[in-house]
This record gives structure tokens, sequence and C-alpha cells, in this order.
């Protein structure tokens, strides 16, 4: 608490009391100003999080000069860098040009794979003679115009009726070759428990809502059924092609790994405690035969990914979560890469925080400025193969990488300690080998985006049904968006999908391996058109 003194006591003070006072003062008001701006910077970014855009994008053309004297990176233009951006562009807007003009002949290719049913609207002889006389007329060439017609999703009853043969000369029964079934006893098919997957798990619309929809449509379908049916089948069919997945995503180099929350209502744990559903992705370089598992935990320890890793050998980028980097010390053959874009985003928040009249003379601005060089430098090299790639990084994005970090730790102490910006300066310091992984390695990619946008249709899907009820329904929906998102990474149609392999893994349950499955991944030759985009 503070001392009050009265103005008699102050005029018997002498001047060096006098001025330890005023100096206590000064360092008190310095203190609550801080924490006043640290306050109102929180305040704006709990703003911009409920108000403002995500848009996290710069518009930012100047390159940032360096050069190089005794060892040290000094910038020669970073004045210059921000004095010269275009005043009227905001710090976080986005990139636009001018409308572009249709593609020519973009409807006829978009409508081109569709059936074409014709449809005739002709005037009667009666009318005809009534407008024009009797024989007074002669037909032209028709007016043609086209137009969607939508039927509305139905369901039909398949009775099937399969041949039951028995010899006459002893007890030796045959029957005629039908479907497998999916369920005993179940009227659940392929085609509606794709449908009902494709429902939750692509368009995040939960059971209960369908339930609704079929209710409509006169069918007796409920939720407990559907659940039911989701659970059983991503056990007994869906599990194997997931288990053979798992392996085949062992043969890549680089994996990228996230995680997200998720309320399991039957979880025996303690009230308020959060559950885990964890993503793997094969690493964004990669163009085709793409991979995505994800993977219910009950926690984020990291036993979890130490158990998911254990046969793999090479990269994974991650968000600088430290149970990846408890991995990596307790293995020699597995190294993790760091996030550029968490970097990025500490900065994003900081500048968004500021007036706009001081965005672009702050040191956050400066570091976005910093590392979308980084970024732009990069992406002038994705036309190349990994090692010209890591070739070229050497020469082009490791300079820009060297400046930064040795900006940052230059101005660290220039910012308050508990800011956004200074948030950011140590976030890259703490990160900076991870950091810099990418550099030497052209199939690390410089972010984990690829990994955060493959768990966004989960957290989209949580938001309409909230929680799932049990641990079975929480390892039967990480497959099955496993699945899903799979398809969707290798252009393939998640419905037909679904369909396909809840029709084709159901014929080889008594096999004794699971070799089949090849022919059943994304990328088979093997696969039926319909499947694919």
């Amino acid at each position: 608490m503070a001392v009050e003194y009265t103005r008699d006591q102050l005029n018997s003070l002498d001047k060096s009391a006098l001025v330890e006072i005023c100096l206590t003062l000064q360092s008190q008001l310095n203190a609550i100003d801080q924490k006043l701006q640290l306050l109102l910077e929180q305040v704006a970014v709990m703003n911009n999080h409920r108000f403002g855009r995500s848009s996290e994008k710069l518009g930012i053309d100047n390159q940032i000069s360096f050069i190089e004297a005794d060892g040290n990176i000094i910038y020669f233009n970073e004045a210059e860098a921000v004095a010269a951006l275009n005043p009227d562009v905001e710090a976080d807007s986005v990139e636009t040009g001018s409308k572009s003009k249709k593609e020519k002949g973009k409807r006829a290719a978009d409508i081109s794979g569709l059936p074409v049913v014709t449809v005739e609207h002709m005037l009667t002889q009666e009318e005809l003679d009534a407008e024009f006389g009797e024989n007074g007329w002669c037909r032209l060439e028709d007016e043609v115009y086209r137009r969607y017609h939508f039927v509305p999703m139905k369901v039909e009853l398949e009775e099937h009726h399969v041949g039951v043969y028995k010899s006459k000369k002893d007890n030796h029964f045959r029957k005629a070759d039908h479907p497998a079934y999916l369920l005993w006893n179940s009227l659940v098919s392929p085609s509606l428990l794709a449908g009902i997957w494709n429902a939750k798990y692509v368009n995040a619309a939960p059971l209960y809502r369908q339930e609704q929809e079929f209710q409509r449509m006169g069918l007796a379908i409920d939720r407990t059924d559907m659940a039911r049916w989701t659970i059983q089948c991503a056990e007994r069919y869906l599990a194997i092609i997931y288990d053979y997945l798992h392996k085949e995503m062992y043969k890549y180099h680089v994996l990228q790994a996230d995680e997200t929350p998720v309320r399991v209502a039957k979880e025996n744990r303690t009230e308020g405690t959060k559950n885990y559903m964890w993503v793997y992705r094969t690493g964004r370089m990669y163009a085709d035969k793409q991979i995505v598992l994800y993977e219910y935990q009950p926690t984020r320890n990291a036993s979890h990914p130490r158990e998911f890793l254990k046969n793999f050998a090479g990269v994974c980028v991650t968000d600088g979560y430290q149970v990846y980097h408890t991995i990596e010390k307790e293995r020699e053959n597995l190294k993790i890469a760091g996030c550029w874009a968490h970097a990025r985003r500490r900065f994003d928040e900081a500048v968004k925080a500021l007036p706009k009249a001081s965005q672009k003379s702050s040191l956050a601005y400066l570091a976005l400025s910093q590392i979308r060089a980084i970024y732009r430098e990069d992406n002038k090299l994705s036309g190349m193969n990994p090692e010209e790639r890591a070739h070229h990084r050497q020469l082009t994005v490791k300079p820009l990488v060297d400046a930064y970090f040795t900006w940052i730790k230059q101005n660290l102490l220039k910012v308050p300690p508990k800011s956004k910006t200074a948030n950011g300066f140590t976030y890259s310091i703490h990160q900076e080998s991870y950091l810099r992984t990418f550099l030497d390695d052209g199939e690390v990619p410089l972010d984990n985006n690829a990994a955060e946008q493959t768990i966004r249709p989960f957290c989209v899907g949580k938001k309409n049904w909230v929680m799932i009820d049990t641990i079975a329904g929480a390892e039967a929906s990480a497959i099955i968006y496993s699945i899903a998102e799979t398809a969707k990474a290798n252009n393939l149609k998640p419905y037909n999908y679904f369909e396909y392999l809840l029709e084709e893994i159901p014929k080889h349950m008594d096999d004794h391996d699971t070799s089949f499955c090849k022919d059943l991944l994304p990328w088979s030759d093997n696969l039926p058109a319909v499947c694919r985009k």
C-alpha cells in the first residue's frame, strides 16, 4: 500500500527524500501503465476474437533487406520496409484483385457429366391450325434451355429373395449368391449407412436432425438405431481399412499432428476433465496418396503420440506442444519440426490489438513482415523436388530465418514482458531449433496448417452435436472421420467411398490377412469411377 503524505510532512522533508519519493512514484506509475496497456491489449484481443476477422494475411510486398557485418545481421531498411507500405492497406487485409470474369465454357464443363432427360413442350395440331391456319406453318429449330432437376432424398425398401435349393438324394443345401449382411437381422444397408455417415461426418448433421428428417419422410429410423449401426459397422468393417492405413502411414518421411478437446458424456473421469481427439496426417508436400487418421484418447499426455508413432521414423510437424519434444528426446529416429504459422499468429493478434494509427510502426508488425518474407521466398520453391528445395532453402530462405532470430533477440527487452509481442518473441526463441528444421529437409512444410485444416471438420461437427455419448462412440467417430477426411484429401466422394467399403469389406471377413485392403485404398486403380470426383 502506498504511503500518503500531508503537505506539512512533504514541506519538512529534505531534497534527497523528496527525490526518492518522486522516483518511487515514477516507478509505480510505469508499472501501472504497463498493466493498463496489457489489460487494454487483452480486451482488444478478446474483442477481435469475438467480432473481428480471422484472416492473418498481410498486405506487405516489400522484401526486408539486411547485410552481415562482423558476424551480425544488420537491417538497413527496416524503417523503410514499414514506412514504404501502402498506408491505405490494413495490417490484416486480404489481398484482392478485380472481379474475374466467368471462365468461358465453365457451365458446359460443370454439367457435362450429368444425365440428360429431354422434356418436350409442343403445340398440338389443333393449336397450330388455330394460330396459323390449316397447313399454314412450318417447324423451325427448337428453342433449348437447361435447368437442374433435383429429386429429394428417398428411401426404398429392398426385398431380397435368395433362392434356396436342396438335393433330392441327401440333405445337401445351396443358397444363391447374395450381398453379405452388414448386421444380422437389421434393415441397415451400405447405401443407407453411407448416407448417415456422410450427413454427420462430412456435413456435420447430428443424428437427431437426421432422425427428424427421416420422420418427415415417414420413416421410423431413430437416432438409437443409427448410433448402434455406426458403432458396430465402424468397429467391424472400417477399423480394418483404418489399421491398414495406419501401417501405410509409417512408409512416409513426414507426418503432421494436432489435437482438439472433445466431451464424452460417459467417460468415467472427473467432471470437467477434457478428452481429446488427435489427428495425424501425411505431410502437405505429398500431393497424392494422402492419409488422415483420427484417434480418440482420454487425455493429452505423451503416452498417446508415443504409442501411435512408435513405428514411425522421420519428421513430425507440430504446433510446439511439449509432449512431442519429450518423445523426440527419447528416440534417435524421430525429429520434430515447428510451425511458423503459430509464431506468426501471436504477432497478428498483437497488431490487431493496437490502434490502427500505430500498427505499422510496431515491432509486432515488423515481425509479421519478416515472417511473410520467409513464406514468400519458400513459396517460390513449390515446384521443385525435395532435394532442390532443400538446396535453395539454404541459399534464399535461411538468411531470412537467421535475420529474423537475430532481430527478435535484439528486441526482446524492448517490449512489456507479458504482452502479445513479447509472447511472440519468446515463443520463437524457445522453438528456434524446431522452426529451423524445415531448412534442411525439402519434404518438411513451414507450418502445421494442413493438420489444423484437417481437424477443422471435426471442430465444426462438435459445435452441432456438442458431445459424444460413449467411449465406443468416440472411437467409432475417430475411424469414420479418418476415412472421410482421407477420401476428401484424395479427391474422392466420401458417400460413394463409404458405400463401396461397406459393400466390399464384408466379403473378406473370412480372409486370413488384410491384403485385400490394397485394392480399397483411395488411390487404387481398382476403385469404381463413381467414387472419384
